[in-house]
Order: structure tokens, then C-alpha cells, then sequence
């Protein structure tokens, strides 16, 4: 293998994203390698990988899932990682690391049969918010505001009967006046931050959340940053509450999107992506 380090982005569709990672890595004058996982073959009688170094922006979990695994397994460093994946792919998985690291996060209850999770969503009081385990942009999240609601949902859930759903996982609501905020931390600091508003309860700017820069704050930084370490993620965009008590992290996000973000907060996010990428390649 050569000394000089060598780049791949791992991606199938090239999103705005893509384009502005691209344009920041030959902005620094480093070549990499467009790894386009439609046309992946991956041989598992193979030892060696010719990367240094992989950025996974993937659209689809389970091809980054196991794209990663794969590269770990051969010793190449990957933004983000197999493990970091692996949690933040699901956010029961999430909850998890997050709750054993101390960081704050909202009452969570997991359960598996329609009675236990609806004797779940009745201990933490109406409303509640139902998630399915593994999913992204708002889809598939339920405000449940009553019993004749929860019957409902859980019922459906049960008849769909897929993996995703034989696991109820049921979140306090957090009543944020159609707000909160989303973060971004790259090699372990955060370096920006949007207020994302929105005239529904979900605020997910792919479902219409218009956003704003947030001024950051070392309260903001401490509890992004540990959320970040929990999950050892390299890049994540975080999800947070704001309490008048403090800050709630919601979700962690592994392969992040921050198009309307960087002229929100005037933050070049894709080149502070590339930089530490290369950084992290020597």
C-alpha cells in the first residue's frame, strides 16, 4: 500500500451535500475515490483495502451498516464508523448509549406486546410520542394523545409486523412550541448550530421546519459533545430539546445532512468535514 493516504467517499445518489464535499476536498487540492455503493462488490476473501481513509455518506443504512463493518474489519478508518452506525441507526440503540454516558435525554419506555406498551404510554401520561426504532426524516413518528389513539397505532403496528415494528419504543412528549434545535459536531466539537421552527410538532426541515442560527453556548457544547463521545461519532448532527431547565438530546445523526444549514450559521460545515477527514487520514 502507498504511504500517501488515500480517500474514498462512500455515497450512491449525489445529494447537495455530496456535491459541496467534493467541491471542498479539491478546494484543498486532495484527490479521493466516488465508492458508489450501487456498484460495490465487496470480497470477503479479501484482507486488504487500498483506503486510508472512508467518509460514509450513504443514503441507505444497511449498505453503510455493512460497508463499514466491512472496511473496520480490514483496518480502515471510516467517518463514521461500523459502531457509531450501528447506534445511531437505531435510536433505541441511541437512547441507550446515550442514558449510560449521563446524557440528559427525555423518559424513554420500551416495551414488546401491545398491553406492556400500552401500560407504558399510560405511565408516562398523554401525550406521548411513539417511534419506530429505525428511521430518519420524521417518518413513521406518532403523537399519541389518547387511549382510542393509542389502541389504534399499536394495533397497526402489530399488523404490520415487520422487525421495526415489534418493538414499541415510547417517548415522553416534549412540548417545544414547534421548535428545537439541531447541532453539529465535527472531530468531537461542536462547530454549529440551527433553530429549526415549524407550524407542526415535527420540525425536521425535510418536512418544512424553517431554520435560523442558534448562537452557540458552552451548555449547548457540553451536552452535544458528550453526545457525541457516547456514540463515538466522528460527524453527527445532534437533535435538542430546550428546556427552561437545560437541554434534552433527542437523536444523534450518523450521516448527516446540512444543506440549509451553512448559510443559516454562516459555517462552511463541508470543509470543516473535509479538513478533518484528511486530518484523520495521515
Amino acid at each position: 500500500m502507498s504511504n500517501t493516504p488515500k480517500i474514498g467517499v462512500l455515497c450512491s445518489l449525489i445529494r447537495p451535500e455530496e456535491k459541496m464535499i467534493f467541491e471542498a476536498f479539491r478546494a484543498r487540492g486532495i484527490d479521493f475515490d466516488r465508492i458508489d455503493d450501487r456498484e460495490l462488490i465487496l470480497d470477503l476473501h479479501q484482507s486488504e483495502s487500498p483506503y486510508s481513509v472512508i467518509l460514509e455518506r450513504c443514503i441507505n443504512h444497511s449498505r453503510a451498516h455493512h460497508t463499514l463493518k466491512y472496511f473496520n474489519d480490514r483496518g480502515v478508518r471510516t467517518v463514521n464508523s461500523y459502531h457509531t452506525a450501528n447506534i445511531c441507526g437505531d435510536k433505541l440503540l441511541t437512547s441507550m448509549a446515550l442514558s449510560k454516558a449521563g446524557v440528559p435525554i427525555p423518559r424513554n419506555l420500551i416495551a414488546y406486546t401491545e398491553e406492556s406498551a400500552l401500560e407504558a404510554i399510560e405511565q408516562l401520561g398523554y401525550p406521548v410520542v411513539l417511534k419506530p426504532a429505525v428511521g430518519s426524516w420524521g417518518r413513521l413518528l406518532a403523537k399519541v394523545n389518547d387511549r382510542d389513539a393509542a389502541e389504534a397505532i399499536l394495533e397497526h403496528k402489530k399488523v404490520l409486523g415487520s422487525y421495526h415494528h415489534s418493538t414499541y419504543y415510547v417517548q415522553e412528549y416534549i412540548n417545544t412550541g414547534g421548535r428545537d434545535i439541531r447541532a453539529f459536531v465535527i472531530g468531537g466539537k461542536l462547530v454549529a448550530a440551527i433553530n429549526r421552527k415549524a407550524d407542526h410538532w415535527i420540525t425536521n426541515t425535510a418536512r418544512g421546519g424553517r431554520a435560523s442560527n442558534y448562537e452557540l453556548n458552552q451548555n449547548l457544547a457540553n451536552i452535544c459533545e458528550a453526545a457525541a463521545r457516547a456514540v463515538e461519532g466522528d460527524v453527527v448532527a445532534i437533535d435538542v430539546f430546550e428546556r427552561p431547565d437545560g437541554y434534552l438530546i433527542n437523536e444523534v445523526n450518523y450521516t448527516m445532512e446540512f444543506r440549509n444549514s451553512i448559510e443559516t450559521t454562516g459555517v462552511n460545515i463541508p470543509q470543516l468535514i473535509a479538513d478533518y477527514v484528511i486530518e484523520v487520514s495521515s
